[in-house]
């Protein structure tokens, strides 16, 4: 019973922080710079919560149009390129993990209705479902942060999008794979099934081990410049 009160607690806690920031974003106006941070960070409240939601207080805030600006206008260099590098990486990351939240919630939901069986099991055609939607929507958030901040075409916007986010979200869906392996197999012994509020609490976690394997390789990506710094 404790369990349940705490799977309720966390998703309406997630969702209340979500619609805050949609609030702060919408309503308040503080839109962020890069137009697609603007379903970033809402997606990520989802998961996140409370921590997601100071994290976009202290640093998210950093990037808004309105600070970028007036930095600028002051001849000053703006606070989003002023914050540490891992705080970089972060917001890179979180990059990365919105589009996989956003392709596991589709396909997790569509799969309640029309189930697929890969291996004779329902939790690998989920899976695979989950990262085809996963990167396609990876790939998409990849290309409207990259194409309006270089200027590329649309052949070579989609090009350095595929490149940039094809391995972060490879390993951010290998750590989601993987708690619900453990969730499945050896927390609960049976299949949690995306119609019952544990099964998304189970997800939350998940999407922080997603967190934890594409931390160092976005570390590395934007390292080598082949993920663009945020």
């Amino acid at each position: 019973m404790t369990l349940h009160y705490i799977v309720i607690c966390s998703l309406i806690l997630a969702g209340i922080c979500s619609a805050i920031v949609i609030f702060d974003i919408v309503i308040l106006g503080n839109k962020q710079h890069m137009m697609i941070m603007n379903f970033v960070y809402p997606i990520t409240m989802l998961y996140a919560g409370p921590i997601g939601l100071w994290f976009y207080y202290t640093i998210g805030r950093k990037s808004t149009h309105k600070a970028v600006m007036e930095a600028k206008n002051k001849g000053e260099k703006p606070p989003n390129k002023r914050k540490p590098y891992w705080q970089s990486v972060c917001v890179g990351v979180l990059h990365c993990g919105s589009g996989c939240t956003l392709g596991d919630i589709i396909a997790e939901t569509t799969l309640i209705f029309f189930p697929l069986v890969i291996f004779g099991k329902e939790i690998f055609g989920a899976w695979a479902v989950d990262y085809i939607l996963a990167l396609f929507i990876g790939i998409l958030f990849q290309y409207y942060s990259i194409k309006p901040m270089k200027g590329l075409s649309v052949k070579e916007g989609l090009k350095q999008a595929i490149k940039a986010d094809t391995l972060s979200l490879t390993f951010w869906q290998i750590g989601m794979y993987g708690w619900m392996a453990i969730a499945t197999w050896l927390i609960f012994d049976h299949k949690l099934h995306a119609s019952k509020p544990l099964f998304w609490f189970m997800m939350q976690i998940a999407m922080f081990c997603g967190f934890m394997t594409a931390f160092p390789i976005n570390w590395w990506l934007i390292k080598k410049g082949i993920k663009e710094e945020m």
